[in-house]
């Protein structure tokens, strides 16, 4: 008896297109798997076991000790280093983000047809580059920068006698970080306002909310996630800082990034650098799981 064929002719395009599809798909995500393992993971990977001393890359003894873990712990200089970063960033953090929350209200609520075009000069810094913005400030805050030459024309201070604490200090740090990070805080709440269902807020007023109210009651809670998001944005890239207190932080601005670079390039004390690293990346990797689980939970309470 004949066995009709044309059924398995017709599904060998078919399996050959699939198997085409699976590779190409294959290909696309196992090339950024094998950048993140090459690039990241392997890294990490070595820096861990680096921290506690059964690798190196010098000859020597190579043993497993947490001795580097336990000093840093019991209150090391490191550790204060630490806090002084943790400290800084969340003043940078919420400053820029109380600063940033009226730009994007006004661009999403208020601006009308102009909005976009307001937006796009409010993105503007992000077409130079981060190191001409640091010079920028450190120009503007040095001792014969813009502040203090407007202190010497008016009298204000005397030119052998700048004002002091504007550069080489924590305020400087904070001051720089906080100019650079707020068109990019500004960002996520204006998405957030962007998407805010206007009806709500005429819903509020037919039952005779006040603009605070209505601000208070439904566009500020409605918001948080942006609000959220616009810190995480901040605080988590500046608590590694590195180049911003190099260039106008001095000794009293120096953060944790400085720490880990000292370590590696001026110490040559790659397992304490290693350490240091390893547990600034843990503490990231703690930091955003608890706000990824927080924004979920938000979400769904304004859903």
């Amino acid at each position: 008896m004949a066995v009709d064929a044309r059924p398995v002719a017709r599904s060998a395009p078919f399996l050959r297109g699939r198997r085409r599809s699976t590779a190409t798909t294959a290909g696309l995500i196992g090339t950024p798997i094998v950048w993140l393992v090459v690039f990241f993971l392997v890294p990490v990977g070595i820096a861990a076991l680096y921290s506690v001393g059964v690798f190196s890359f010098f000859p020597g003894e190579q043993r497993f000790t947490l001795t580097y873990w336990k000093d840093f712990v019991d209150g090391s200089v490191y550790l204060d280093v630490f806090w002084r970063s943790v400290k800084i960033s969340l003043l940078t953090s919420v400053i820029a983000v109380l600063l940033a929350y009226p730009l994007a209200y006004y661009l999403a609520l208020v601006a009308g047809s102009r909005k976009y075009v307001l937006l796009l000069i409010l993105i503007s810094p992000f077409f130079v580059s981060y190191f001409l913005r640091l010079f920028a400030m450190k120009v503007l805050l040095g001792d014969q920068g813009v502040v203090n030459s407007f202190a010497y024309w008016t009298g204000i201070r005397d030119p052998e006698h700048p004002i002091p604490q504007l550069i080489y200090s924590q305020f400087a740090v904070v001051t720089t970080l906080i100019v650079i990070y707020v068109p990019f805080v500004a960002l996520p709440i204006f998405a957030a306002l962007e998407n805010l269902d206007r009806r709500l807020l005429e819903a509020a007023s037919d039952l005779g909310a006040s603009r605070w109210q209505a601000f208070r009651k439904v566009t500020l809670p409605l918001s948080l996630p942006g609000v959220l998001a616009a810190f995480v944005f901040v605080f988590i890239p500046t608590l590694g800082e590195y180049f911003t207190p190099l260039l106008v932080g001095g000794t009293s601005g120096h953060m944790f990034g400085n720490s880990i670079a000292d370590a590696f390039l001026s110490s040559q004390d790659w397992q304490t650098g290693s350490m240091l690293s390893v547990f600034l990346l843990a503490t990231v990797a703690i930091l955003m799981a608890v706000f990824a689980r927080f924004l979920s939970m938000q979400r769904l309470e304004t859903e």
